[in-house]
């Protein structure tokens, strides 16, 4: 049994992308983004343990794609929430008990390096709670009313990706908190919990696949890598 699980968190409706199909079954290179996704986690370790969270009404649709594509990677369904603390909680009920480090990851980031992955999962074997992030480049400045604006220093700021790695025991008892809105991620609800969260150098092309740009930059990198 292996001491990893990754929770591939899929819930998104793909309305910022103007159609219907849920914007994590657009395809890239010919295959569905999840598919990617769910390859990066297999890739570094392939006896990961991987639990996809989809919500009801797309579980058929993804059955069809793997089917059509011949996806034969092992993961485990379970039903999508009606928030993302929901969908996380109900992918928590599938891992199983022998897991010693839990990943969080979002559906729709099929470009997390193995350096990335790897630095997650090595450091929550002493930090316990694990973000990767990258700098931010910008300029960014902060609104301090409908007026008045600020330059802000952007070395006090980062930006946060995923896999969100945790020991599975710490995870699994601040997912029994009830549900605020303060619980953007995974972090968030494990901070809320008491527990410090710490930061580790994530990679640049790691983009969350939202608009339509985006999968012009994914298809980018996807050549480039190829």
């Amino acid at each position: 049994m292996t001491s990893k699980a990754v929770i591939i968190v899929a819930g998104g409706k793909g309305l910022r992308m103007g159609g219907e199909v849920p914007k994590q079954f657009l395809p890239i290179a010919g295959k569905p983004i999840l598919m990617h996704t769910i390859e990066c986690f297999l890739q570094y370790d392939k006896g990961m343990q991987v639990v996809l969270v989809l919500p009801v009404n797309q579980q058929e649709y993804w059955q069809t794609l793997c089917t059509q594509h011949n996806f034969s990677a092992p993961h485990t369904v379970a039903n999508g929430g009606e928030t993302r603390f929901h969908s996380v909680k109900n992918g928590l009920d599938k891992v199983s008990s022998q897991v010693a480090f839990i990943g969080v990851h979002d559906g729709v980031r099929p470009f997390a390096s193995i350096e990335t992955i790897s630095a997650c999962y090595d450091t929550a074997k002493t930090a316990k709670a694990i973000v990767p992030v990258i700098d931010v480049v910008e300029t960014v400045r902060r609104i301090i009313n409908s007026s008045d604006t600020e330059t802000v220093p952007r070395s006090d700021y980062k930006l946060v990706q995923t896999p969100q790695v945790f020991d599975a025991a710490l995870l699994r008892k601040a997912y029994t908190q009830p549900y605020t809105d303060f619980f953007t991620d995974d972090a968030s609800v494990v901070e809320c919990f008491g527990h410090p969260v710490t930061l580790v150098q994530g990679n640049r092309e790691n983009i969350k696949i939202t608009t339509p740009f985006d999968i012009v930059v994914a298809n980018a990198i996807m050549q480039m890598r190829q």
